[in-house]
Parts: C-alpha cells; sequence; structure tokens
C-alpha cells in the first residue's frame, strides 16, 4: 500500500512505462498474403487457442525462455507449443525493434527443426527486413 501511494504520487508515474508488452504482426508476403494466419487456420479452435496462449505469453513478458521460447540463432526464434494428439508446434518469428513478427508456422515431427522449415523462416526474415529499407 505505501509503494502504490508513493507511484501514485510520484511526478514520473504517468510518464513511466511499467509494462512493455511487443507488437504482434503475421508476416506478410509481397502478394498480401498471411502464410501463418493462414497455417493457423488449418489447426483445431483448441489448438488455435493454444498457439496464441504461448504466442500471447512471449509478447506480454519478453524475454521468455524455455519450454515455450528458444532462440534458434541470427535474431530467428521460435514459440513450442503442444497441441492435441500427443503433437507438437512451431512458430518461428523474429524481433523487429518492439514488434514480434510471425514468420512460419509447422507441426513438427523430428526431434531437430527441419533445415526446409528454418530456410522459409529465414528467407521470410530477409524478405520482412527488406520490406523496411527505404
Amino acid at each position: 500500500y505505501i509503494f502504490q501511494s508513493f507511484l501514485f504520487q510520484h511526478p514520473d508515474f504517468r510518464t513511466t512505462r511499467f509494462f512493455s508488452m511487443l507488437q504482434f504482426v503475421f508476416f506478410r508476403t509481397a502478394g498480401g498474403n498471411e502464410p501463418v494466419r493462414d497455417w493457423l487456420s488449418t489447426l483445431s479452435a483448441d489448438d488455435r487457442k493454444s498457439v496464441g496462449f504461448d504466442l500471447r505469453t512471449v509478447q506480454a513478458g519478453w524475454p521468455v525462455g524455455m519450454p515455450v521460447c528458444r532462440p534458434l540463432g541470427d535474431g530467428l526464434y521460435e514459440v513450442r507449443t503442444a497441441i492435441s494428439d500427443r503433437r507438437t508446434v512451431r512458430v518461428l518469428f523474429l524481433l523487429s525493434g518492439n514488434t514480434l513478427v510471425a514468420l512460419h508456422g509447422f507441426v513438427k515431427k523430428t526431434q531437430k527443426t527441419p533445415d526446409r522449415e528454418l530456410a522459409v523462416a529465414r528467407q521470410r526474415q530477409a524478405d520482412y527486413l527488406r520490406s523496411l529499407q527505404p
């Protein structure tokens, strides 16, 4: 209570951000498609809810570590979600400033992240970063 009273009376209270949430966007192709959003729509409602919960956890609590999130190197990260039928999915993303950009999503079938899935995410990462150039 004393701490709260101090905060509300402090002159910097209104300008201080005590909680910062990352913005979230889906990667968009040059043709306007959003591949991760399209992929998510193929999952059941319960599975989408699980993936959304984990994405929101990362968005609201960055930095987040294992078991929810893992770095893949070169600015690429994965959100790890267990879904129905003992399956796991991954959403690969990058951070660009204060924005989490969902680049690629897939159902994981092997222990190691397949090179093909990483290549898709890295290509989209390059495309996104190139789109930011003036």
